[in-house]
């Protein structure tokens, strides 16, 4: 990274000292037109889930439309760099998740620089991944799986949404801490991964929470854990990871983000409604049948998250020897 973690919360704190006048002009009567909402991954997925749930809510609050616009590809940066490159005025904004963070370690050479290039808007939700195995594998609980896994090294296979993506790491993360040797097997998209798993084509994966528990629950995937330090509320009965391995923490975020340089007072009205948003009882409601908490809080807050992911999962990459496709 380039930019100083210092540097970059201080910048998330907002820019209070600007010209004031013109900039709240703009943000009374913000939106005036639709607004994009680009989600940098295939449709289908968990990503678009949120941006659909959330945009929603915008559009009500605020009486425009916010077009929910998928662009794949390249591990999240086409869709990201589209974001960078906007104009800076409120009109266009990011959907931003793990993958957000992991690329600033694993690719190492990008067209922007993400803490530096997207203003935080807010966080929406947090959700543990599952660690999840088809029903063919014999490992009931974890110590079962790491002991299976140690007498079939390199024969075991971890599918994840691909090189980068929150499950690789996730999936990295506890090779690392179990000293497993399975082989990880990239898909493009968390659907693809979830249709081979159930078919018996990988034998383990680590998925967000919204899209595998109605297969959890019907019997055709079987949860190991989650990944989170405490137990998920949709899968009480599931232990954490942390539990067999101590520090073990990795979950699946969502927020939103916006070019830099976007006045910071259309940022703090798109924080206020989101924000409501997580304050209303059926959204909070929605989110708890997901398997996540609200991830309420300041741009500064989300930033911090950022910054903090950021710097987790660079170590994980390192250890990993992870590289782009």
């Amino acid at each position: 990274m380039t930019l100083p973690r210092r540097k970059f919360l201080h910048l998330a704190a907002g820019v209070v000292a600007l010209p004031a006048v013109p900039r709240i002009a703009r943000a009374q009567t913000y939106p005036s037109k639709p607004v994009r909402l680009i989600v940098p991954f295939a449709p289908g997925g968990s990503n678009d889930l949120i941006a659909r749930l959330i945009g929603h809510w915008l559009s009500e609050r605020l009486g425009q439309p916010f077009i929910i616009e998928s662009r794949p590809g390249a591990g999240t940066n086409i869709g990201t760099e589209a974001v960078v490159r906007a104009p800076a005025d409120g009109y266009t904004l990011l959907i931003v998740a793990p993958p957000s963070a992991i690329n600033a370690t694993l690719y190492e050479k990008l067209n922007f620089n993400f803490i530096r290039d997207i203003a935080p808007v807010a966080g929406v939700i947090r959700t543990p991944f599952v660690m999840e195995v088809t029903p063919s594998v014999p490992a009931k609980t974890v110590p079962d799986f790491i002991a299976y896994a140690k007498t079939q090294p390199g024969k075991i296979s971890m599918g994840s949404a691909g090189i980068g993506s929150g499950p690789h790491l996730a999936g990295e993360l506890f090779k690392m801490m179990a000293g497993v040797n399975v082989v990880h097997v990239p898909y493009r998209g968390s659907g693809p991964a979830l249709t081979d798993l159930i078919g018996g084509q990988i034998q383990v994966y680590f998925d967000g929470v919204p899209t595998s528990i109605e297969h959890i629950r019907a019997g055709k995937l079987r949860a190991l854990a989650v990944t989170t330090a405490i137990r998920s509320e949709v899968l009480p009965d599931i232990p954490s990871l942390s539990d067999f391995l101590s520090g073990y923490e990795a979950s699946f975020w969502v927020g939103l983000g916006a070019p830099r340089n976007t006045p910071v007072e259309i940022v703090g009205k798109l924080n206020r409604e989101i924000n409501a948003a997580l304050d209303d009882s059926k959204m909070k409601a929605r989110l708890a049948e997901l398997g996540g908490t609200a991830l309420a809080g300041s741009p500064a807050d989300f930033g911090k998250l950022i910054a903090d992911e950021t710097d987790k999962w660079g170590k994980v990459v390192k250890f990993s020897g992870a590289k782009p496709e």
